[in-house]
């Protein structure tokens, strides 16, 4: 059965930096994309970025470049989305979804698979 589950979720202070994880099983997630997003409290889900099949592109919403990045790991099946630089409107919950392998040319509704989610909350 294909399932995505994100970790690494915290309570960070503004300014600090967390590292989520999205763990694949059931399906190869090197032969999907893999997008992050967040839906933040009482506000629409917004996507964050997207890290190709092949790690190679990484296509960002313009709202979320320069403190947001992904990476991926074929070896265990994961991936990652590294925030940096975090203030409390980063609060919220992160999502990872796994779409066929489409250098990141997908809409929301065209990923097949969905975790269900983390909650980063950053407060001082």
């Amino acid at each position: 059965q294909p399932h995505l589950e994100e970790s690494g979720g915290d309570l960070v202070q503004p300014g600090k930096s967390l590292l989520l994880s999205c763990a694949a099983s059931g399906f190869l997630l090197e032969r999907y994309d893999v997008g992050w997003f967040r839906q933040a409290p009482g506000k629409e889900r917004e996507w964050i970025l997207c890290i190709s099949y092949g790690g190679r592109d990484i296509k960002y919403a313009d709202s979320m470049k320069g403190r947001f990045t992904a990476s991926r790991d074929k070896a265990d099946n994961m991936a990652y989305l590294k925030a940096n630089s975090l203030q409390t409107e980063d609060t919220g919950v992160y999502y990872c979804a796994a779409g066929r392998g489409s250098y990141c040319n997908l809409d929301a509704h065209e990923y097949e698979y969905w975790g269900q989610g983390t909650q980063v909350t950053v407060s001082s």
